[in-house]
């Protein structure tokens, strides 16, 4: 090899070496490897050398300038290398110091139990459908039988927004807009939500609170289909010994309708504070479907029968972890929020 080609090879891998960081090195690649660098001076040699040294010549230069790649590239491997230890050797933890204490989140109790009843329905076979909460009065009451002298429909009780739309006051509407859209049986729903009212905040009122409504739509639908559903639902929620209770009551919705009651679940239904010493709960209203909602909802009552259930999300909760002030749940203190 040329001793001149032999001495760059020395003095480039030696700078090489000696780079002691990327910027360094990079400076070095310049020198000998660059478009203008000592490699490039010397292909620039071989139009001033007899012809029959130019191959000779070129090939000796593109094995120094291959040699100086490798020595380059073996110490950037080795530079980059040496900078990852330091910056681990920076970050290095001491374990033996005691860790920091993150605040860990809690599943809200009325999260707990919508996700719960929610679940148990779906078992059942229940899809679960929404509805909007700004509603018209159609679908409010008029579509439920609430007709225009019912309490239920003065101002004081119900939020307006304008002379014939306002924030529903129950999830019951989805049983018409369920019922529209499905277009013929069978319908099998839960529709949960927030619902609205002109409530006073107290222990057991507020004026916004969540309910469950259930519907069940087909040809031989009965009172024992709805007993069994909820005997089901009140053992899932509160306990495989409850027994619930079938009461008359009243719905303009529903013909026949019952108030549900379980067996108190506190007492053993012996009798407590929770139960009015009754040793039954009230928990839910429920009932035939009243055959002039069927039609509004656009079906035949001659043809099929179905039930509908409202059940209080909040007042489950309450009963379900013995809270006694509805408005605990809405006042995000996370001293109470700690205890679920």
């Amino acid at each position: 090899m040329d001793q001149e080609l032999t001495k760059l090879l020395e003095d480039a891998a030696a700078a090489f070496k000696a780079a002691r960081n990327n910027q360094e090195l990079q400076d070095a690649k310049a020198a000998y490897l660059g478009k203008k660098g000592r490699i490039g001076e010397q292909m620039a040699r071989l139009k001033e050398l007899p012809s029959n040294r130019r191959g000779s010549f070129g090939d000796s230069v593109n094995k120094v300038k291959t040699q100086l790649e490798e020595v380059f590239a073996s110490r950037k491997a080795e530079l980059d290398r040496i900078k990852l230890e330091e910056k681990i050797r920076a970050q290095k933890l001491d374990v033996t110091l005691p860790g920091l204490r993150f605040p860990v989140g809690r599943v809200h109790p009325l999260t707990r139990v919508w996700n719960e009843a929610v679940e148990i329905f779906m078992a059942m076979g229940f899809d679960v459908v929404e509805g909007p909460e700004i509603e018209t009065e159609w679908y409010n009451f008029e579509a439920l039988n609430l007709d225009a002298d019912h309490p239920a429909r003065d101002e004081q009780d119900s939020f307006y927004i304008t002379g014939d739309t306002l924030l529903r006051t129950q999830t019951s509407p989805v049983q018409i807009r369920t019922m529209e859209r499905v277009g013929k049986p069978p319908v099998q729903v839960i529709a949960p939500g927030r619902t609205f009212r002109r409530d006073a905040p107290d222990a057991s009122h507020s004026p916004v609170f969540h309910q469950i409504e259930g519907l069940m739509v087909d040809k031989g639908i009965t009172m024992g289909n709805l007993k069994a559903v909820l005997e089901e639902f009140n053992r899932e929620m509160f306990g495989k010994d409850v027994r619930s209770r079938f009461r008359p009551d009243f719905f303009p919705f529903t013909e026949p309708s019952v108030e549900i009651a379980i067996s108190c679940f506190i007492c053993g239904a012996k009798g407590c504070p929770a139960c009015k010493r009754t040793g039954w709960i009230e928990i839910l209203g429920a009932g035939m479907m009243h055959p002039q909602v069927l039609r509004n909802g656009g079906f035949n009552p001659d043809e099929v029968s179905g039930f509908a259930f409202g059940i209080g999300i909040d007042r489950l909760a309450l009963l379900k972890y013995g809270i006694d002030d509805i408005r605990l749940l809405y006042e995000n203190d996370l001293r109470f929020l700690n205890q679920f």
